[in-house]
């Protein structure tokens, strides 16, 4: 350095010469120790946050398919109370005409007939119409419970798994090792309940 030439310590130099200090000052294997595991830590919490990030989108798709799997079943009940409606209509009106042909005279009584006929043929179209939509909602129904149980599967995974990372963090702060495999042992439990919505168990 010349004689009219100055140097100036940014906060990040001191930090960064205060922490080689530091490190020398300490054994060598005590530091390299350290530094292990600080990196295997921080690997760890980058793969931990990234399985969680997919966990967590995981749920809120299950999530929004239980309401389109609600919502469908909520149309079809709809469809199948106007076709049972519908039945009901017919029901009364082969009734009306049961009864005109029973009261009229017997030149009559073959027009009614055909009446009622015609009308209890379209009973039975509509009751196989409702039928099936009734049971096209009870199918939906059970996709929509399907999906919300793996919805809350997801969620726990993805909750175990931000357990995992705060573990991570307290045992990059205290240096305990036995926190750093609390963090593995939750992040276990975490890919075990994943594992599981993934299965659909």
């Amino acid at each position: 350095m010349s004689a009219g030439s100055f140097h100036v310590h940014g906060p990040h130099d001191h930090e960064l010469e205060h922490a080689g200090a530091h490190d020398d000052a300490e054994s060598g294997s005590a530091s390299t120790a350290h530094r292990s595991m600080t990196s295997q830590i921080a690997v760890w919490t980058a793969v931990i946050a990234t399985v969680g990030a997919i966990f967590a989108y995981m749920g809120g798709l299950t999530q929004a398919n239980a309401g389109l799997y609600k919502n469908n079943a909520g149309m079809k009940k709809t469809e199948a109370s106007n076709q049972w409606n519908y039945f009901q209509s017919k029901s009364t009106k082969q009734s009306l005409a049961e009864f005109a042909r029973d009261m009229s005279p017997e030149e009559r009584r073959r027009e009614w007939q055909t009446k009622v006929s015609r009308y209890e043929q379209e009973k039975a179209e509509i009751l196989l119409v409702a039928q099936k939509l009734e049971a096209e909602a009870t199918d939906w129904d059970q996709k929509s419970e399907a999906a919300m149980h793996q919805h809350h599967r997801w969620a726990q995974a993805t909750t175990a798994l931000q357990v995992s990372i705060a573990l991570a963090a307290m045992a990059l702060l205290t240096r305990r090792k036995w926190l750093e495999w609390g963090m593995l042992a939750v992040a276990g439990i975490g890919l075990v309940v994943g594992g599981l919505a993934a299965m659909h168990i």
